[in-house]
């Protein structure tokens, strides 16, 4: 093969762009993941993102966020059903990594990617099991858990306890994310332990993230932010330790998918007293 016909078939790896978003859309949707095109819109306006595309038609993408400047998150990788095995998603994955060097990298993994992101260093810190359904019935609320509605003076106390639970700094995530999420904390002795957020996604709602001082307070969060969606698809992703998963399918949100956590370097550390219960979704965690 000569080099000029070699370089005609070269795929590169571009920025992904807000005009590639509708064909974003579609990859994701030949998977069945439950995306909308607002949610795609979200994602990237908060982070970075990478495609490859050939003749105009989008083969793959991967995104990143940066939480501070030592940690992030990767999510939204794709290739075309019809374009793999062509060394996309590694080249995706290699030109992501470069961007993000020097960070600390947490993602959820499908059983498709895990031998990839194995051979670029992750290794499994943990699991996260995904529950959805209708809400058939709004759970019983425990009232001894002090939950309210969110009030625009609670935000720094919201940042305060959320960093100490997820262990790195997520102020830009939560500005995005209570701008258009219905939002509640546990305020106790005057202090907030906890909080939660439920807005629209996907197929329907999906509950997250939480934070949470204990499984009780987690419990009550969840059951409040549920109470209004009644009839709605509810979908929330927790932490395997936070050891939810029972409850949630005693409550009629069954378990359906489980998921290595997998991090590229020393996983982020909740200090005592905070735990992330659920996240706010499996690429932006």
């Amino acid at each position: 093969m000569s080099g000029a016909m070699a370089g005609s078939d070269k795929r590169d790896v571009i920025a992904l762009r807000p005009d590639h978003l509708e064909q974003a859309l579609g990859l994701s949707q030949a998977l069945n993941w439950p995306y909308r095109l607002e949610d795609w819109k979200f994602a990237l306006d908060l982070g970075r993102g990478y495609a490859v595309e050939a003749q105009g038609k989008l083969l793959g993408t991967a995104l990143w966020w940066p939480y501070g400047k030592d940690f992030a998150t990767v999510g939204m990788i794709i290739v075309s059903p019809d374009a793999r095995r062509q060394g996309i998603g590694a080249r995706l994955m290699e030109a992501l990594l470069a961007d993000a060097a020097g960070r600390r990298i947490t993602l959820i993994s499908t059983q498709d990617g895990e031998p990839l992101y194995t051979r670029l260093g992750f290794m499994r810190c943990g699991f996260i099991t995904q529950h959805q359904a209708v809400l058939a019935k709004v759970p019983a609320i425990d009232r001894s858990v002090p939950v309210r509605a969110a009030l625009p003076e609670d935000r720094a106390a919201i940042d305060a306890v959320d960093a100490r639970a997820a262990g790195m700094d997520r102020r830009e995530l939560l500005d995005a994310l209570l701008g258009i999420a219905d939002t509640v904390v546990v305020e106790q002795d005057g202090a907030i332990t906890g909080y939660g957020c439920v807005r629209r996604w996907g197929r329907g709602v999906v509950i997250g993230p939480v934070v949470a001082a204990t499984a009780g307070d987690a419990r009550a969060i969840i059951a409040t932010l549920a109470s209004a969606h009644e009839g709605d698809f509810v979908r929330i992703d927790v932490t395997e330790t936070s050891g939810l998963a029972p409850w949630l399918e005693e409550i009629g949100l069954p378990r359906v998918d489980r998921a290595p956590i997998m991090a590229l370097g020393a996983p982020p550390q909740a200090e005592p007293g905070a735990m992330l219960v659920a996240l706010s979704n499996q690429s932006l965690g």
